[in-house]
């Protein structure tokens, strides 16, 4: 008898399950796939003033000549004062905020990269990869990969202007979803970037394509409006941008 009930009650929860699945259009699809963050930037430009501000307040601007990093993630930054020439070096753990100009060199490449991929070229924005503005980086102490002890990083933002309620950076070691090229054309498909770094409340995680529907709830759960329209067994990971302002816009109202 109670083996019948448990497989009622599974029964019930899947067909409810199917029930919530939503069917969207395609023009409904193509909104969603279009890609919102910024591009991520792994290489400062040494030739235009960047500017540090550290946790005590303090504001050095200078030419970022060096940055040292780990598992991608900066931890250490050179910096030649625009006034006096003089070489500092500050830690991550003692800077709060910065803002860096990516250098010509990675913004040529992804240039390249945008152009040898057809979905890039339909999802995304190439201005954001030729961008002259500023690169905002904060201090974030994460676990790389949920793996690691907590350590503070800059790590760069890449939804500013929607992301006051959940904050997602660029991960410098994220990989891509594979697609098909043929002889020297354009790649088909492919180019999905797996994981960032995601932060709401007080909680930052590393968070990969494949933990997506497990953290569902959690980044979106609070907003019935949301889920309601977004169900998360009617969305994919592709959509994860449209999503997070989306979320943000409902929240906010």
């Amino acid at each position: 008898m109670k083996l019948k009930t448990l497989l009622l009650a599974l029964f019930l929860v899947s067909t409810a399950s199917f029930a919530q699945k939503v069917k969207y259009s395609k023009e409904e699809i193509k909104k969603m796939e279009q890609y919102l963050f910024n591009e991520g930037f792994n290489t400062p430009s040494p030739k235009k003033t960047s500017t540090i501000i550290l946790k005590d307040g303090s504001e050095h601007k200078g030419f970022c000549n060096k940055i040292d990093t780990k598992k991608g993630q900066i931890f250490e930054v050179s910096l030649k004062d625009s006034i006096s020439k003089k070489s500092m070096v500050f830690n991550a753990d003692q800077i709060g905020e910065m803002y860096v100009y990516p250098s010509n060199a990675e913004k040529f490449a992804k240039v390249a990269k945008y152009m040898g991929n057809i979905r890039s070229i339909g999802t995304k924005s190439l201005n954001k990869s030729t961008t002259n503005g500023r690169i905002h980086f904060v201090n974030q102490t994460v676990s790389l990969k949920n793996k690691k002890d907590d350590q503070e990083f800059l790590m760069q933002v890449i939804n500013p202007g929607f992301d006051n309620i959940i904050s997602v950076y660029h991960d410098p070691r994220a990989k891509e979803t594979g697609g098909v090229s043929f002889g020297y054309g354009p790649q088909l498909g492919g180019g999905v970037i797996k994981s960032f770094y995601v932060k709401k409340g007080d909680k930052v995680m590393w968070l990969h394509k494949d933990d997506f529907e497990d953290n569902y709830d959690f980044l979106f759960g609070d907003n019935a409006e949301f889920i309601k329209k977004y169900p998360k067994n009617s969305v994919e990971w592709d959509y994860f941008s449209f999503l997070v302002s989306e979320y943000t816009q409902l929240t906010n109202g």
